[in-house]
């Protein structure tokens, strides 16, 4: 019997993976649930373990009492004396239950608590053991379609790979195995529950982490992950240490083997390896790569970046439905607006118009409030002398000043060709242009 059960606990051991302590703790309260039915609920029972002979031997526990009040709990000193030698009144000794008083009942009993036991043991085994690869990539293979789900055998348990955590483009075969992350592991009424994933960034990051030994050394730092599972995924990654390093070589591999086994096993999705950079213009323009970058126009504020691109880049700029723009803002925390040099000219025009619409709305009632009239004759004449004569000669005509009537232009003789001939300019009489006549 000690043979058959020590080789029933050692297979339980190794292809359950419980516990032998949790076993045996297991099978002892059966033994204790047991021996309770048959004795009644008020009686104490003890089981022991000998490890060395793989044997089970249980008890119950009597009181020494001079008087009996409870046959079940108590019995006298000679009674005791017969059992152990040594007893003596308000000591507790141990009964040995002999093995064949165990019934057809309390066997069963002891067969359902131990089952019981077993398969808590088991669960409670399993949860720790994925508990502890929560965020870790797993090889699974593909048992069944449950409605949209896919149920997935990792081994020793079961996994569920939700409809949401699946790539859309991806079909999954009967017993096709393949990669996937361990979201969640959680405690269920029926076992553990383990979540798996094929459509989550971090799965992208742990096969980097995998394939690149640079990465999992500690050389190389994926800075941040953007992916659209199925189309398109950007990765950056910089140097940690070593400036020598380069990162996106390390990541693409000798003729792109590294980077190519990444993308043979998510199925053909394009991976973009971008350089991390300190500079946020240089980090915005390397994830909106291949499109080449005119300008970027940051404001810190929201945060978000208005990058201008050449005319013929802003379709390369943009991807597919927006794809490359959306993934860079994602992998910068940036939000972006793209425009081409055309569409950026146009803007700054209308929003110079407008400014100057606004400006030139403001003159007039500016220009009214301050009464500001135009100098003319008219206005002089309304002055008095003394007003006239204190006027300033470059704000009133000095003729209107004056009073002076304004003289005709004299009317200039003309050839016999009609050309007018213009006289000469008067001299001008100073202290050194003095004539003869003004000398004597």
């Amino acid at each position: 019997m000690s043979n058959e059960l020590a080789l029933v606990m050692s297979q339980l051991e190794h292809t359950k993976r419980i516990d032998k302590k949790k076993l045996v703790e297991a099978i002892q309260a059966a033994l204790s649930s047991a021996a309770k039915k048959m004795y009644g609920a008020g009686q104490e029972v003890d089981v022991e373990f000998d490890e060395a002979n793989y044997e089970f031997r249980a008890y119950y526990l009597k009181e020494v009492v001079e008087s009996v009040t409870d046959a079940n709990t108590q019995f006298t000193l000679a009674e005791a004396r017969k059992i152990d030698k040594d007893a003596e009144v308000g000591t507790v000794v141990k009964v040995r239950i002999p093995a064949e008083q165990f019934g057809r009942i309390a066997a069963q009993t002891t067969k359902q608590v131990i089952v019981q036991r077993v398969q808590d043991a088991e669960r409670q085994s399993v949860y720790d053991q994925f508990k502890e690869k929560e965020g870790d990539l797993i090889t699974a293979s593909v048992l069944r379609y449950e409605g949209r789900n896919v149920i997935a055998s990792l081994g020793d348990a079961e996994a569920l790979l939700p409809a949401k955590e699946q790539v859309p483009r991806e079909r999954y075969a009967t017993g096709e195995r393949m990669k996937m992350l361990v979201l969640e592991v959680r405690k269920t009424l029926k076992g553990p529950a383990i979540i798996v994933s094929r459509a989550h960034p971090n799965l992208v990051r742990k096969l980097f982490e995998l394939e690149v030994p640079e990465i999992y050394e500690g050389s190389v730092k994926i800075e941040s992950v953007a992916r659209e599972p199925g189309a398109r995924t950007k990765i950056s990654v910089r140097a940690t240490g070593d400036d020598r390093i380069d990162a996106v070589g390390a990541c693409v591999g000798v003729k792109g083997i590294r980077v190519q086994n990444i993308v043979d096993e998510i199925r053909g999705e394009k991976v973009d390896i971008v350089r991390w950079d300190e500079d946020p213009h240089s980090y915005l323009s390397n994830s909106l790569s291949p499109a080449k970058i005119s300008r970027i126009v940051f404001h810190p504020e929201i945060p978000s970046a208005e990058v201008i691109v050449p005319n013929d880049q802003l379709s390369l700029a943009i991807g597919k439905k927006g794809q490359n723009a959306r993934l860079a803002a994602r992998l910068t925390g940036i939000k972006i607006d793209i425009k081409n040099e055309e569409q950026h000219a146009q803007e700054e025009r209308a929003r110079m118009d407008a400014h100057f619409q606004e400006v030139s709305q403001e003159v007039p009632e500016n220009l009214e409030g301050a009464k500001i009239e135009a100098p003319s004759a008219g206005a002089a004449a309304a002055l008095t002398d003394d007003e006239k004569k204190a006027a300033p000669p470059d704000e009133i005509d000095e003729g209107a000043v004056k009073g002076e009537a304004v003289p005709e232009a004299p009317e200039l003789s003309r050839d016999p060709e009609g050309i007018p001939t213009i006289p000469p300019s008067p001299e001008v009489t100073g202290p050194g242009n003095a004539t003869e006549g003004e000398e004597k």
